[in-house]
């Protein structure tokens, strides 16, 4: 299959911020507005997006999911069921249909869509998508062809890297590292700023140095074919400051805490497919 062959229509049931940010990153990769058609029961929310030069915008659902190729469903988990309880009947046979929803099996999906014909891919995406920076795990079952994982694959791409897996139980994991990873650095970057400003620099000057180091840190790790243990050891001088730092870090236990907080993260990504169930 061609690696520009896009869907010809695609349609979004909900129209959030992440929502918005793929349509936003599909237009941008060149895609005609008059393709993209989106509901949600918000009047803002559709004001928004007409603001990025979509025009087929309706209130309910159904009205927008016939005669589309894919359809990402961009609502919350706790209302998915009642959502697609309103769509059954309404895809058009093969229809690619993408969740973003955390927590919401294929199986389940399957069921509340109640239909053979459409064809169900899982996505965990990650905020950074709102900057066309993302990550998105993506997990398909047998029945879905390499049309459809294409369609899937072109549609999230726009905001930044996706990464296929092969059993659906490791998206809670996708979720520990990428889904929620964006607030671990939050956090990590805000006790930085803290930090900064307890040793003397005012809370702009800590914030500035501290996001561009982030920056800088990420850029250099994934453009620079080097592992990150050699990245680390190369701004490691002996017996300097930076070493200090590391071992004040090990002290403290980093990677346990880091380890402990993500088996909660992963647990709790496996806890709620049951509440969900």
């Amino acid at each position: 299959m061609s690696s520009d062959a896009r869907p010809k229509r695609i349609t979004f049931v909900g129209a959030g911020n992440m929502a918005s940010a793929i349509i936003g990153g599909l237009i941008n990769d060149g895609v005609n507005p008059s393709s993209i058609t989106a509901a949600d029961p918000s009047a803002q929310a559709r004001e928004m997006l007409a603001g990025l030069g979509v025009t087929d915008l309706h209130e309910n659902p159904r009205d927008a999911v016939g005669n589309v190729d894919v359809v990402v469903l961009a609502v919350k988990p706790q209302i998915m069921a009642e959502v697609l309880g309103g769509l059954r009947g309404a895809f058009t046979p093969g229809t690619t249909v993408i969740s973003i929803a955390a927590g919401i099996s294929i199986a389940m999906l399957e069921d509340w869509i109640d239909s053979s014909d459409v064809h169900v891919v899982r996505c965990m995406p990650n905020t950074p998508a709102l900057v066309r920076c993302g990550a998105s795990g993506l997990y398909a079952n047998k029945s879905v062809g390499e049309r459809e994982r294409h369609y899937a694959d072109v549609t999230m791409a726009c905001v930044g890297t996706t990464l296929w897996v092969d059993s659906e139980a490791k998206l809670d994991a996708v979720t520990a590292v990428s889904g929620s990873g964006p607030a671990y650095f939050f956090a990590f970057m805000e006790a930085m700023i803290q930090s900064g400003e307890r040793l003397g620099l005012s809370h702009d000057e800590a914030a500035e140095l501290t996001l561009q180091t982030a920056l800088g840190a990420a850029r250099l790790a994934s453009e620079q074919n080097i592992p990150i243990a050699t990245l680390r050891r190369n701004v490691t001088s002996p017996g300097g400051t930076t070493e200090q730092a590391l071992h004040a870090f090990q002290a403290e236990k980093l990677d346990h805490v880091v380890g402990k907080a993500m088996d909660a993260c992963h647990q709790r990504a496996e806890q709620m497919a049951k509440e969900f169930k």
